[in-house]
């Protein structure tokens, strides 16, 4: 269950860095009303969940992105939002978007204290280019109790152009990875790849443990603009 539940974290993260287009925005739909969906699966290529975005609101040039996750079945389980902004040459995906929704939703009743840097992606990305790290540092005061929780995206690199074909379609990608550490009580480590394709976003990524063996995947299965 806890590995699920961390497989999970990782899908939405990637996930969530899928939207924003327009002057200063490349690879995302920065569009008011866009839609699209990414599900998830095991290893074993089972659907475990898939996750619902939505562009509602465009503002000058901040983008805001409701998300709506199901599970297995199909069943909502949560919703959520969070933003988007195109700063000079860049995309800064907020930070809060890599939390779990389902977590937010479990520790709704506490105190929370969130902070970190956003997620940044270029525009003029390049095959070997280095990109910024980012974290999340999550305080949560449980009745006296203080549970603190980290996630560091490190070491993220573009490894490749290839072509990558999903059930919403074939398209020409950027192929990216990175390390994904996150900290609550105990330290854990994944190694994400993930392929974005202009216009669209991720399409594509998939979680690999400390061992090199996959956990998990999350495939485009829905586009529309």
């Amino acid at each position: 269950m806890k590995t699920k539940l961390l497989v999970l974290i990782c899908a939405l993260l990637l996930s969530f860095s899928g939207v924003g287009q327009n002057a200063c925005s490349v690879y995302y739909p920065f569009k008011e009303g866009a839609k699209f969906e990414m599900t998830n699966y095991s290893k074993k290529g089972k659907k475990e969940g898939l996750v619902k975005y939505h562009v509602s609101k465009i503002d000058g040039d901040t983008a805001t992105i409701e998300t709506t996750v199901l599970d297995d079945k199909d069943k909502e389980i949560t919703t959520t939002s969070y933003e988007i902004t195109c700063v000079g040459n860049n995309i800064s995906i907020d930070f809060k978007s890599m939390i779990n929704p389902d977590m937010l939703k479990q520790y709704k009743d506490m105190d929370m204290d969130i902070s970190g840097s956003n997620i940044e992606l270029p525009n003029n990305l390049d095959v070997g280019q280095k990109l910024k790290d980012a974290n999340l540092v999550m305080a949560i005061n449980m009745g006296g109790m203080k549970m603190n929780m980290t996630i560091d995206m490190v070491n993220r690199t573009v490894d490749a152009k290839e072509s990558i074909t999903t059930p919403a379609g074939t398209y020409n990608c950027f192929a990216l990875s990175y390390d994904s550490q996150m900290k609550m009580g105990i330290k854990t480590s994944f190694t994400i790849k993930e392929w974005i394709a202009e216009g669209v976003g991720v399409v594509k990524t998939e979680t690999y443990n400390k061992k090199g063996k996959l956990q998990g995947y999350s495939e485009l299965t829905s586009f529309s603009n």
